[in-house]
C-alpha cells in the first residue's frame, strides 16, 4: 500500500530538474543541503466524532522540506487550499483537526494517512497512520435479567454491552452504586457478575455499565431477590397424655417469602375434621381435643416456600387408663379342689397385674417363683389359680392393675364348701323315650345314670316295682330296661329311678322307640353371666344336631337347700342364652342345659359352677345408704359413640369402670334435641340385668337428633351419668304431603301467572330436615309443564309464563335428604277466560280477539259478496229477457246451495303454546264462533 501511494504522490509532484554538468556550467550541488528524511512518523488514532485531533508528522532537510499530506493515496486539503477547511497544517508538518466530523453516509476524516516532505533533493514519506472515528451503541447485544437465589447461593448475572469501537469495558452498579469489586465475595469477569454467597443485604436493583471513549450505556435494570430458606424459631415437642385428655403441638417459623405450614401425622396429611390446624400467636397449632389410642404416632410440622423446605417432627403417646377385659367373678369351691380367678385387662402401657386377698399384706405378681409348699400362683395373663382350698382360704381377692396413667381393682369372694355341697343327686344323662313297638318285637328303654357315689338303678311301670316279676324283663349293664317278645300288656308309663345317698332322680316315658342318632348332641357346659338376689344369666353352645334341628333348650337347676333332685326351671327355650328368675336368695344353684329335637331331649350338659343368688338381709337390716351412694358415686360409665341402626332405631353401648356390688341395672336417658319443641323431655329405658353393656333404642322418630346418656341404679339410688352423645337417626322422604295447598290467579284476567302457597307437612309425616319444596304445573301435554324448586323456608311462589288456555293441576311437596316426599293432592286452574263450563257466554271482547271469529267475519263477506254478484248477474240477464239463463242459473244456485250443505269449518289459527286439534261438524254447535268460514 505504501507503494501505491508514494507512486500517486510522485505522479502529482511537479518535476523540478537541478542540472549541474558541463551542459550548464552556471549550476552546482550545495554540498551542506540534504533530502528530507522524516523525524517522527505519525500515530494511529482513534478519536471520538467533533472531538479535536492531530496527526503528528516531522520532517527534517537542507533545505527544510515541506510537507503535505495524503489520505488513502489523496491530498489533503487544508486551510491554506481553502480557509474555511476544517484541517489545519501546523508549522511542524502536523495535521491538526478542528473537529472530526463523521456520518453516517459520509466519513471524511477516517481513513489511512501519510505525510510527505520534500525539497529539491527528493522526498520522504512517512508510515501509515490510521485516524478512526470512536463507536459506542445504544442497544446492549444483552440485558441482565432478575434473579431469585436463597441466602448463601451463588447469584450470577450476565450481561454483553452494546457494540462500540475500541470494544466498552464493564462495571456494575447496586443500587446506582458503583461495585467495588475487591470485596472477595464479588467477582467481575468479562459480562459477569457473580457473587459467591449471598446476603440478605445483596437484594437490590443492578445495572451493567459499557463504556469506551464515546461515553457510557446503562443497561436495563435488572432485580436481585434474596429469599431465605424456612428456618424453626420452635420445633414441636414430644408428648405423653391419657386418653380424652387435649394436647397441641406448636411450631414456629421464619423464611422469605413466610412459608407455608402443613401438619402431618405418619408421613400423611392430618385430616382437619380429627385435628384442629391454625395460626395462634406466631405459632402454627396443630390440636386434638380428647386423645385416644388412634392418635398415637408422629406428628411434623412441614414448612414451605419457594426457595426450600424444613421439616420437624414430634411423637404423641397416648396412655390408656388400665380397664379390665374380663372381671374375676365370685366362686364356690369345695374343699380339695381348684379355684381360678380370671382378671384379664387392657390399657397403654399395658397393665402390671397382682393379686392381694384381702386384709393379708402379700402380693402375688404374675410368673412370680413359687414358693415351696405355696397353693397360690398368678399366670402370665393375670389369672389366680389356688390348689387344694382350704377353708382358710375363704374371703375377698382383689385384683389389681397398675399404669402410669392410672388404677383400678376388682374383688371377688371365694367360698368353700363341704364335700356334700359338691355332691348333687344323680343325673340321669339319657332317660328312656316314647316308642311304639310291634307285638313280639323287643323294647330297649334306655336309662343311663351318673352321679357321685355311683347311683342304682331301678324299673317303675305305671309306678309298680318292675324287676324280678317278669322274665322278659331285664335289666342291661347300664341300667336300661329290655323286654322281649312285647305284649298289649306292656303299654304303659315306664319310670327309670337312679337313686344314691346324695338323692334320686327319676324319668319316664312311654313305650315308644327312637334311634340314638336321632337325638341332639348335648350342650356346652352353661356359663353364669350375670347373679341377682332372685335371677341366674345362662349362656352355654348348642350341641351337634340329630336327624332334625334342634327346636328349643331345657334348663334343670339343683339346689340342695331347696330340693333333694333337679327340677326344671325353663322350657321352651329358643336362644342360647336364658336368665332362671325366681330363685331364692343367698342360695347355691347348679344349673345344666339338653337339647330338645323332634326326637326327644339330649343328653345334659356338663353341670355350671356352683353360684350363689345375691343376699338381700343386709338391705333389709338396713344397709348404710352413705356406703352405697359413694360406690355408685365411684362407678364411671363410658357410653361409646350411638350406632344408627335406621330411620328409628339406635344402638347404645357402654363400658364400666370401678365396678360395683351396688348395681341394680342400668337407666339409659335420651331426649330429642332437633325438630320442633326441641329440647324434648328426657325419656327412659332401664337395663334390669347388671351384666349387660348394650341396648338398642326404637319407635325413634326419622331424621332427628337424639342426646343420650347412661346412669347406674341401685334401688332409689342413682350413680354419676355418662358423658352425653348424640346421634341422629337417619332421614326418609316426607310421607305426608304439605297441607293447606292454596292456588290463585294474579293479576288481572289477561294475567299468566299463578300464586301457589302451602303449610308445611304434619312434624310427625316429615321424617327428616326439610330442604326444599318442589311444585309442578302440569298442562295436559308434557310441553305445557312448569316446575320450580324453592327453599324450605319458602311458604308461597309465584310462577308465571303459563299458557292461555291450559288446564294445569297444580302439585306440591317437601322433600329431605332422603328425597321427594309424598305430593299433595293436584289443584286445578285455567289461565285465561275459556269457559270451564259447557254453554257459558264468553265476554265480546275475548270473542272478538279469537282467529276463529275473524275467519268466519272473513268468510261470511266472501258469501255476501259472491251472492250479491250473482244476484246482479241474474238482474241483467232478465232485463234482457233471458228466460233460458235465468233458468240455469237458478239451476246452478240451487246446485251451490245443496253442494254446500255441509260446509268444512275453517281452522282457527292455533293459540300460542297450545296444540292445534280438528274440528268435527258434530262440534259446530258448540264452538263460540259468531260465523264460518265456507271452502
Amino acid at each position: 500500500g505504501l507503494g501505491i501511494i508514494s507512486a500517486k504522490i510522485r505522479s502529482a509532484v511537479p518535476h523540478i530538474f537541478c542540472l549541474s554538468s558541463p551542459l550548464f556550467p552556471g549550476s552546482r550541488l550545495r554540498q551542506e543541503d540534504s533530502p528530507p528524511r522524516i523525524v517522527e512518523h505519525p500515530s494511529d488514532l482513534i478519536v471520538s466524532k467533533g472531538e479535536p485531533a492531530t496527526l503528528n508528522c516531522k520532517a527534517e532537510g537542507r533545505p527544510a522540506p515541506t510537507v503535505e499530506w495524503y489520505k488513502d493515496g489523496e491530498r489533503v486539503e487544508t486551510d491554506k487550499d481553502d480557509p474555511r477547511s476544517h484541517r489545519m497544517l501546523l508549522p511542524s508538518g502536523s495535521l491538526f483537526f478542528l473537529r472530526i466530523v463523521h456520518g453516517r453516509r459520509s466519513k471524511p476524516d477516517e481513513g489511512s494517512y501519510v505525510c510527505v516532505a520534500r525539497n529539491y533533493l527528493g522526498e520522504a514519506i512517512s508510515r501509515n497512520a490510521s485516524l478512526e472515528v470512536a463507536l459506542l451503541r445504544d442497544d446492549f447485544r444483552q440485558n441482565p435479567t432478575d434473579v431469585v437465589v436463597a441466602a448463601g447461593e451463588p447469584a450470577i448475572l450476565e450481561c454483553v454491552p452494546p457494540r462500540g469501537h475500541p470494544e466498552p469495558t464493564i462495571f456494575w452498579k447496586k443500587d446506582k452504586v458503583r461495585i467495588d469489586d475487591k470485596e472477595d465475595r464479588v467477582t467481575i469477569r468479562g459480562g459477569k457478575l457473580m457473587i459467591s454467597s449471598t446476603r440478605k443485604s445483596d437484594a437490590g436493583m443492578y445495572i451493567c455499565v459499557g463504556t469506551n471513549m464515546v461515553g457510557e450505556r446503562d443497561s436495563e435494570t435488572a432485580q436481585l431477590t434474596v429469599f431465605e430458606r424456612p428456618t424453626f424459631l420452635r420445633r414441636p415437642i414430644n408428648q405423653v397424655v391419657l386418653e380424652e385428655e387435649g394436647v397441641e403441638f406448636r411450631c414456629q417459623v421464619q423464611g422469605d417469602p413466610q412459608p407455608n405450614v402443613r401438619w402431618r401425622k405418619d408421613d400423611i396429611d392430618v385430616p382437619r375434621g380429627r385435628y384442629e390446624v391454625k395460626y395462634d400467636k406466631d405459632d402454627y397449632l396443630l390440636r386434638v381435643k380428647k386423645a385416644s389410642a388412634s392418635d398415637e404416632g408422629t406428628f411434623t410440622c412441614v414448612a414451605e416456600n419457594r426457595v426450600g423446605k424444613v421439616e420437624a417432627s414430634a411423637s404423641l403417646t397416648v396412655r390408656a387408663a388400665p380397664q379390665f377385659v374380663i372381671r374375676p367373678r365370685d366362686q364356690i369351691v369345695a374343699q380339695g379342689r381348684t379355684a381360678t380367678f380370671p382378671c384379664e385387662t387392657k390399657g397403654n402401657p399395658q397393665p402390671a397385674v397382682f393379686w392381694q386377698k384381702e386384709g393379708s399384706q402379700n402380693l402375688l405378681f404374675p410368673n412370680q417363683p413359687q414358693q415351696p409348699n405355696s397353693r397360690f400362683s398368678v399366670s402370665s395373663g393375670g389369672d389366680l389359680t389356688i390348689a387344694a382350698v382350704t377353708r382358710a382360704d375363704a374371703g375377698y381377692y382383689i385384683c389389681q392393675a397398675l399404669t402410669v396413667a392410672g388404677s383400678i381393682l376388682a374383688k371377688a369372694q371365694l367360698e368353700v364348701t363341704d364335700v356334700l355341697t359338691d355332691r348333687p343327686p344323680p343325673i340321669i344323662r339319657q332317660g328312656p323315650s316314647n316308642q311304639t313297638r310291634g307285638v313280639d318285637s323287643v323294647a330297649l328303654l334306655k336309662c343311663q345314670a351318673s352321679g357321685d357315689p355311683i347311683p342304682s338303678i331301678s324299673w317303675l311301670k305305671d309306678g309298680v316295682s318292675l324287676l324280678g316279676k317278669d322274665p322278659r324283663m331285664s335289666l342291661q349293664e347300664l341300667g336300661s330296661l329290655q323286654i322281649r317278645s312285647v305284649r298289649l300288656s306292656d303299654s304303659g308309663i315306664y319310670t327309670c329311678v337312679a337313686a344314691s345317698s346324695s338323692g334320686e332322680t327319676s324319668w319316664s316315658a312311654f313305650l315308644e322307640n327312637r334311634d340314638d342318632n336321632e337325638l341332639p348332641g348335648p350342650p356346652s357346659k352353661p356359663q353364669v353371666t350375670d347373679v341377682t338376689k332372685s335371677s341366674v344369666s345362662l349362656s352355654w353352645q348348642p350341641g351337634l344336631a340329630g336327624a332334625t334341628p334342634i327346636s328349643s333348650f331345657v334348663i334343670e337347676a339343683f339346689s340342695q337347700s331347696v330340693s333333694n333332685s333337679w327340677q326344671t326351671v325353663a322350657d321352651h327355650v329358643k336362644t342360647t342364652q336364658y336368665t332362671v328368675k325366681g330363685l331364692r336368695p343367698n342360695t347355691i344353684y347348679l344349673f345344666m342345659v339338653r337339647a330338645v329335637n323332634t326326637q326327644g331331649l339330649s343328653d345334659p350338659s356338663p353341670m355350671s359352677e356352683p353360684v350363689r343368688t345375691q343376699d338381700i338381709s343386709p338391705p333389709a337390716q338396713g344397709v348404710d345408704h352413705r356406703h352405697v351412694q359413694k360406690e355408685l358415686g365411684d362407678v364411671i360409665v363410658r357410653l361409646h359413640n350411638p350406632v344408627v341402626l335406621g330411620p328409628t332405631s339406635i344402638q347404645v353401648t357402654w363400658t364400666v369402670d370401678r365396678q360395683s356390688q351396688f348395681i341394680q341395672g342400668y337407666r339409659v336417658l335420651y331426649r330429642q334435641t332437633s325438630g320442633l319443641s326441641s329440647p324434648g323431655p328426657w325419656q327412659t329405658h332401664d337395663v334390669k340385668v347388671p351384666s349387660e353393656r348394650a341396648v338398642v333404642l326404637s319407635n325413634l322418630k326419622k331424621g332427628i337428633v337424639y342426646e343420650i346418656k347412661v346412669r347406674p341404679y341401685f334401688n332409689e339410688f342413682q350413680g354419676m351419668d355418662s358423658e352425653s352423645r348424640t346421634a341422629r337417626t337417619t332421614e326418609e322422604a316426607p310421607s305426608a304431603p304439605p297441607q293447606q295447598v292454596t292456588v290463585l290467579t294474579v293479576g288481572n284476567q289477561n294475567s299468566t301467572s299463578i300464586s301457589i302457597s302451602w303449610d308445611p307437612p304434619p312434624s310427625d309425616h316429615q321424617n327428616g330436615i326439610i330442604q326444599e319444596y318442589k311444585i309442578w304445573c302440569l298442562g295436559n301435554e308434557t310441553r305445557f309443564h312448569v316446575n320450580k324448586t324453592v327453599d324450605a323456608a319458602i311458604r308461597s311462589v309465584v310462577v308465571g309464563g303459563l299458557q292461555v288456555g291450559v288446564v294445569y293441576r297444580v302439585e306440591v311437596a317437601a322433600s329431605t335428604s332422603a328425597g321427594v316426599g309424598v305430593k299433595s293432592d293436584p289443584q286445578p286452574i285455567i289461565i285465561g277466560e275459556i269457559p270451564q263450563v259447557i254453554g257459558e257466554i264468553p265476554q265480546i271482547t275475548d270473542v272478538v280477539k279469537q282467529p276463529a271469529f275473524i275467519a268466519g267475519i272473513g268468510g261470511a263477506c266472501w258469501v255476501i259478496l259472491m251472492g250479491f254478484s250473482i244476484w246482479l248477474y241474474w238482474r241483467r240477464k232478465k232485463r234482457k229477457g233471458l228466460s233460458n239463463y235465468a233458468g240455469q242459473t237458478h239451476t246452478q244456485t240451487r246446485t251451490n246451495t245443496h253442494t254446500h250443505t255441509h260446509p268444512r269449518v275453517a281452522r282457527p289459527e292455533p293459540m300460542v303454546g297450545a296444540q292445534p286439534q280438528s274440528i268435527q261438524p258434530s262440534d259446530m254447535d258448540r264452538l263460540p264462533l259468531p260465523g264460518y268460514l265456507i271452502r
